[in-house]
């Protein structure tokens, strides 16, 4: 089903989408929109408002979800392998237990997002704004990571081995239980980690630069 332009605020849709076919929304309204448990498998989505659109429990996988979006988008226990976000505004969404094996974030605006307790081996991220975003316990294992801004992002128990990142920041980030083993941060900003965030970079690969101005913060000049 094709719906272009549509105002379908506060509607519920679970009902109305056949399983069996793939569902075109563009340019709509889904204001509060209720697509719980819908078959959403490879839907597209294209310039939709999705305020506090409601997602939990629908199947999502290799949905294709680009620009639009809005604040508190519900994601909770979906089912996303596959799925793609480019340039879609997911502020304060909530991804808790929603399988996420696979997915790509592009360019998209994450600011307080929650992706704590979500399912599956791990998702890529690009050029996108995590500021005071929720990773605890996500994993992103060996991915390259450009471009993603993670200040005060709680990232505790998250596992970053063999991450690389380029052009970064994760300057007051929680990094409690992180795990940072053999991850490249060269193309980080670090800020200045206290000691306690020092200890969770254990294993990591710094340049020199970085490693003078942690230095320097201890009062110790590199010559």
């Amino acid at each position: 089903m094709n719906f272009n332009g549509e105002d379908l605020a506060r509607k519920s849709l679970a009902d109305r989408l056949p399983p069996d076919e793939a569902h075109v929304f563009r340019d709509c309204d889904l204001t509060e929109t209720d697509f719980w448990g819908a078959p959403l498998a490879g839907a597209r989505f294209e310039s939709c408002v999705m305020e506090q659109t409601d997602f939990r429990k629908a199947d999502l996988d290799g949905a294709a979800f680009t620009g639009g979006g809005g604040m508190r988008t519900r994601f909770s226990d979906a089912d996303l392998v596959d799925a793609v976000f480019t340039d879609v505004d997911l502020s304060s969404a909530v991804f808790g237990g929603a399988l996420l094996t696979d997915v790509s974030f592009t360019g998209c605006r994450m600011i307080g997002a929650s992706l704590t307790g979500s399912r599956g081996t791990g998702f890529k991220v690009a050029r996108s704004n995590l500021t005071m975003a929720n990773l605890g316990g996500c994993s992103l294992r060996g991915e390259l990571i450009e471009g993603v801004r993670f200040d005060d992002a709680d990232l505790s128990g998250c596992d970053f081995t063999q991450a690389t990142f380029s052009d970064c920041r994760l300057r007051g980030a929680k990094l409690i239980k992180t795990v940072f083993a053999k991850a490249d941060l060269r193309g980080a900003d670090l800020g200045e980690p206290d000691d306690g965030r020092l200890k969770a970079l254990a294993g990591a690969v710094i340049n020199q630069a970085q490693a003078a101005a942690i230095l320097a913060v201890r009062g110790i000049t590199v010559v």
